[in-house]
């Protein structure tokens, strides 16, 4: 007898498998939204962020299906980069004490990664791991997705979410000490997209005036005669630095202070124009000598923005007067634009850390050895501008740098943090002493002027000098340029040199001044530009961006415009 005929599954059955596939496909469409609605409960203060964060949110979703018609994968792809964002954005509100806003668009590239995998090496394992988890989930979710939708609905859509991100933008603007709140950080990244291209189209990337009836002289190509000998210049940028005995009840190891003092024994300040990080807000300074915050919202941003563009600076300034220049940097060249930018100040020759042969961060005595090599290889009868740029007392202090350095050291009693940022910076004196006797040593006839500065403060130091503000409080504090959280130092020394006594020399200086200061010490003739700087500097008595509200820093950038030293701003 035959046996009877496979009946195969039964109707229910077929009817529960297909019930439980699409449940799965249905899951995977679903799953990026409801993991977004919990980011944004998380992350997202007030009813007005909540709304910013869900249009971003829709403009992101409708950018993908637009793009790939499938609503499971754009889901999951928008769910991607909102996470990525948010962690980027914390590690740069630990770094600088800012989230991310739409403009760091513009720092993304390969040198600015290298430079994030050298301070935090964990890093880059974890962007291969989660690399490894997401690839095949992307092409699992490409799989499985059962819809596709139409490109034109999509593009509707975004184009809604766009339309209605730009008018919460314009009618409720962020006010920028929100910029400093650890939250908000879709809507915050979302909303700067939109002010950022208005402030774009009302006032280009610098402040100035609209015209000036005034006109700098052009200097002339043989109009520098400097009495008595030309000094070797050296400038130093003192990571981090600032004197830490500003702050109530803070311990610190026996000497500590004598590094922020002059030749002649008096302790100068120096008012940087950011705190807790971007130190090329400095480099900008005290090589063009002009304030970032002439750049608004795009300060963050200035070196890059000015290279090839801002032709005016210090090194310039010295190579009119037969002066070699060279720099040393303690990271990759694009970095922020900085090969770029200084060679656009006058910098001959550019030393990254590729070329210095660095390792990661390097201890200051790294910089002075090759800095002195360089200098031994200068032809001695042509004076030198130098840039150092250092880096040891770079973040994070949660770890030891180099424990195998300064093993006598002792802990005074601080938190943590504070007592390795005092360990470094108590390295740095003594290789700072190191790299004075080995010029005595090596060129023992030649003359050398020495300036130091601090580029701005560590990031914890908002912590010591208010302890009771709330986040609110202090992130107002820095929106409105509070002095104590931006004043670090400048120290002038010299080697067989006598320094120039000048009015110029003031005991506390806003940033960009310390060009016209160096010249002034080092006895070299002003051109006209830092002539019109010295009578902005002794009128506004050491104050520049805020003088008269910006007028006269405004009035200045004209003048160079007029003038040709800058183009295209």
């Amino acid at each position: 007898m035959a046996p009877a005929p496979n009946p195969g599954p039964s109707a229910t059955t077929l009817v529960a498998g297909l019930a439980a596939i699409g449940f799965w496909r249905l899951s995977a469409v679903a799953a990026p939204h409801m993991a977004a609605l919990g980011v944004m409960l998380e992350t997202e203060a007030d009813f007005g962020g909540r709304m910013g964060f869900a249009l971003a949110w829709g403009i992101l979703n409708f950018c993908f299906i637009a793009l790939l018609r499938r609503p499971a994968l754009s889901g999951a792809l928008s769910l991607t980069m909102v996470v990525l964002l948010v962690l980027l954005s914390r590690l740069k509100h630990d770094v600088v004490q800012m989230t991310a806003n739409f403009v760091d668009l513009m720092v993304i590239d390969r040198d600015t990664a290298a430079y994030l995998f050298t301070i935090f090496p964990n890093l880059r394992w974890s962007v291969v791991g989660a690399a490894l988890v997401i690839l095949p989930l992307m092409y699992a979710l490409w799989w499985l997705d059962p819809f596709r939708i139409r490109r034109l609905p999509a593009a509707a859509g975004l184009l809604a979410c766009l339309a209605a991100l730009t008018g919460q933008a314009m009618t409720w603007p962020d006010e920028a000490w929100r910029g400093y709140y650890d939250d908000g950080y879709l809507s915050k990244f979302a909303r700067s997209g939109v002010t950022a291209v208005s402030d774009f189209a009302t006032y280009g990337f610098m402040e100035s005036e609209a015209v000036t009836a005034e006109r700098l002289k052009m200097p002339l190509v043989d109009s520098c005669h400097v009495a008595g000998r030309r000094p070797h210049i050296i400038m130093i940028h003192d990571e981090s630095s600032f004197d830490i005995r500003q702050a109530n009840g803070v311990k610190v190891p026996p000497g500590y202070g004598s590094h922020f003092k002059s030749f002649d024994g008096r302790e100068r300040k120096f008012m940087a124009e950011s705190s807790g990080g971007a130190s090329w807000m400095a480099e900008y300074n005290v090589l063009a000598g002009l304030s970032s915050r002439s750049f608004g919202r795009f300060s963050y941003f200035v070196t890059r923005i000015a290279s090839g563009r801002v032709e005016r600076g210090l090194p310039l300034a010295l190579r009119r007067c037969g002066y070699n220049t060279l720099s040393l940097y303690p990271a990759y060249g694009a970095f922020m634009g900085a090969r770029g930018f200084q060679s656009s100040t006058g910098i001959q020759h550019f030393y990254d850390a590729r070329d210095l042969g660095a390792k990661g961060i390097e201890p200051d005595s790294f910089f002075y050895d090759k800095a002195v090599k360089l200098i031994a290889e200068q032809p001695a009868n042509t004076p030198l501008f130098t840039f150092v740029y250092l880096a040891a007392n770079h973040f994070p202090w949660e770890t030891k740098f180099r424990p195998d350095l300064l093993p006598a050291w002792s802990k005074p009693g601080n938190a943590p943090v504070v007592d390795e940022y005092l360990r470094r910076q108590t390295m740095s004196a003594g290789d700072y002493a190191g790299f004075v006797a080995s010029l005595k040593k090596k060129f023992p006839a030649q003359p050398f002027l020495i300036v130091r500065y601090g580029d701005h403060q560590p990031e914890f130091s908002s912590n010591l000098l208010d302890p009771g503000l709330d986040e609110a409080r202090v992130a107002r504090k820095f929106d409105t340029y509070d002095p104590r959280y931006f004043t670090t130092y400048y120290a002038i020394d010299a080697i067989n040199f006598e320094p120039v006594k000048s009015s110029a020399v003031m005991d506390r200086i806003d940033a960009p001044y310390l060009p016209l200061v160096i010249q002034e010490a080092a006895g070299i003739p002003l051109d006209p530009s830092f002539e019109e700087q010295k009578n902005i500097m002794l009128r506004c008595k050491g104050v520049f961006y805020a003088c008269k509200d910006g007028a006269e820093a405004r009035r200045f950038n004209r003048l160079l415009i007029e003038a040709g030293f800058i183009k295209g701003l």
